[in-house]
C-alpha cells in the first residue's frame, strides 16, 4: 500500500461541522454536472457519481433533484471552478478547490485568511511539483473477488493502487483515468459508494505541535467558506 493510502488513512475524509455545509457543497458540485453534462445522470457519467456520493453523505433526495433542476434555471448561479494555491504558516503548502459565482469575493476572502494567518496567496500552478492530482473510488466488497485479480483487470485501465479497507474496495489512480475505472466497475456488477478527486501530497512537512495549532487554525478558516469544497494540505499529520 503506498503514498495514496498512508495520506488517506492520516487525513480520513473530514465531516463538515454542520451537514448544512456539506449539502450545499454538494449541491454546488451536481448543479455544476448537470450544466456541463446533462441532468440525467444515466447519461452523465460525472452527475451518476456525485448523486451516489450524495446518498453516502445522506443527502435527502428532494436536494438531489433540486440540485439537478437548478442547472436548467434561468436565473440560477452560474457556478464555477477555481483553485487557489499558498503557503501558510511554517512552510505548509494549501490547495483549495472551490465553486463560486463570484471570483472577486472568494478569492478576497482566501487571501484574506492566509494574510490574517501568516501566509500568502500565490499563483496557479506553483504548487504542481507538490500535489499529485488523483481519483479514489471506494466500492462495496463483493463475496468471492479476489483483491489481486481485480488490480490485474484494472491496471489495464489505469489503476494505480486497490486495497481492502475496512470492508471496502479502494482503488487510487491518475485522475484522468476515474472514466475508465467508472464504467469497468458498472459494467461488472460493482456497487461504487462514492467516487472522488484528491490532491495527494508528495512532499509532507514537519512541523511541531504549537505549529500546527497555527496551522489547523487557517485550515479551518478556509474549511468554513461556502465557497469552498475541499480544501488540500501538506502538513505531516499526527500518528
Amino acid at each position: 500500500m503506498g503514498r495514496a493510502f498512508e495520506f488517506r488513512k492520516a487525513r480520513k475524509f473530514k465531516r463538515w461541522g454542520n451537514m448544512a455545509k456539506v449539502f450545499t457543497r454538494l449541491g454546488k458540485e451536481i448543479t455544476m454536472a448537470a450544466k456541463a453534462g446533462g441532468g440525467d445522470p444515466t447519461l452523465n457519467p460525472k452527475l451518476r457519481m456525485l448523486v451516489q456520493n450524495a446518498r453516502s453523505e445522506n443527502m435527502p433526495k428532494d436536494n438531489v433533484d433540486r440540485a439537478i433542476k437548478r442547472a436548467f434555471e434561468k436565473d440560477t448561479s452560474d457556478y464555477k471552478e477555481i483553485f487557489y494555491e499558498g503557503y501558510g504558516p511554517h512552510g505548509v503548502a494549501f490547495y483549495i478547490e472551490t465553486a463560486t459565482d463570484n471570483h472577486q469575493r472568494t478569492v478576497a476572502n482566501i487571501r484574506s485568511y492566509f494574510n490574517k494567518m501568516g501566509g500568502a496567496l500565490g499563483t496557479s500552478g506553483m504548487l504542481d511539483f507538490i500535489f499529485d492530482r488523483k481519483c479514489s473510488f471506494t466500492v462495496t466488497k463483493r463475496e468471492g473477488v479476489d483483491i489481486e485479480g481485480l488490480e490485474l483487470e484494472l491496471i489495464d485501465y489505469g489503476a494505480e493502487e486497490i486495497f481492502e479497507d475496512e470492508g471496502v474496495i479502494m482503488i487510487y489512480a491518475e485522475f484522468q483515468n476515474n472514466g475508465p475505472i467508472q464504467k469497468y466497475l458498472e459494467e461488472n456488477g460493482f456497487e461504487i459508494q462514492s467516487m472522488k478527486f484528491e490532491r495527494i501530497p508528495n512532499d509532507m512537512k514537519e512541523v511541531t505541535p504549537e505549529q500546527r495549532e497555527e496551522v489547523e487554525k487557517l485550515l479551518e478558516r478556509i474549511e468554513e467558506d461556502e465557497d469552498v469544497t475541499n480544501v488540500f494540505h501538506n502538513m505531516l499529520i499526527e500518528n
